[in-house]
């Protein structure tokens, strides 16, 4: 490992989802649609950011900088959506339910990639190494990581983090009960990323991962906004947060 990163070394990662998805329900296709319209024109043109001359290196950030702490805490974070995101893909009925978990899986799979592939030329663990969110201290910024595990009875500690009792939960619902709960637990996990991916951008001192927070708070916004819709579809309405 060289321990250094260059700015134009990474691919545009936009979401892979719009390949091979399945059908959607004509009501649900308006609403996933239009959002997927303004996340097309508004968000794609940050996702990759602006390079730097190839030769001009930068040099990797501390092990305990907000760029590393960001990147190993968002992983563990994206992990959790993946994972409940694959259990709507394979069991829900519900068209607009799958195409939208299905974008979920790709899209968050992608950027897990590109945050694993940064720590590695860094040559920093994938994994984190100190408490969940100890990079969020500068300026008072760091949460409670209790919160969670106390109000929900065992969560990683995150805010918006699904319990083990409610991914439990969500492998063994079936129909409109699934679909409902699935798009519950999302829209939690997006508002509990929301603030560590504000403080990244905002404290980052890599302008690539700033720009890079910056791009997924924007693009978990929208989607945020398809996910009560789809609820509200639906009759039902958010968990509480936090």
């Amino acid at each position: 490992m060289t321990g250094e990163i260059r700015s134009d070394t990474f691919p545009d990662t936009a979401s892979t989802g719009a390949r091979n998805r399945p059908p959607r329900r004509r009501s649900a296709l308006l609403v996933v649609g239009a959002a997927a319209a303004l996340i097309a024109g508004g968000i794609a043109g940050v996702m990759v950011p602006s390079p730097t001359p190839a030769a001009t290196p930068v040099a990797a950030p501390a092990a305990d900088s907000v760029e590393t702490g960001f990147l190993q805490d968002m992983i563990v974070h994206h992990e959790q959506a993946v994972r409940m995101a694959g259990v709507a893909t394979r069991s829900s009925a519900d068209p607009a339910i799958r195409s939208f978990a299905y974008d979920i899986l790709t899209g968050q799979g992608a950027q897990i990639g590109r945050m694993q592939a940064w720590l590695d030329l860094w040559d920093r663990s994938r994994t984190p190494t100190r408490d969940y969110m100890a990079w969020m201290t500068a300026g008072g910024g760091h949460h409670d990581t209790t919160a969670m595990a106390d109000g929900h009875g065992g969560s990683t500690g995150m805010p918006g983090m699904a319990t083990e009792q409610e991914l439990t939960a969500l492998d063994a619902a079936s129909g409109p009960e699934l679909d409902v709960m699935f798009v519950r637990l999302m829209l939690r996990h997006h508002q509990g990323g929301a603030d560590m991916l504000a403080y990244a951008a905002d404290r980052a001192g890599s302008p690539l991962v700033a720009q890079f927070a910056e791009s997924m708070l924007l693009l978990q916004d929208h989607e945020s906004q398809v996910m009560r819709a789809l609820l509200a579809e639906r009759g039902a309405a958010p968990l509480p947060f936090p």
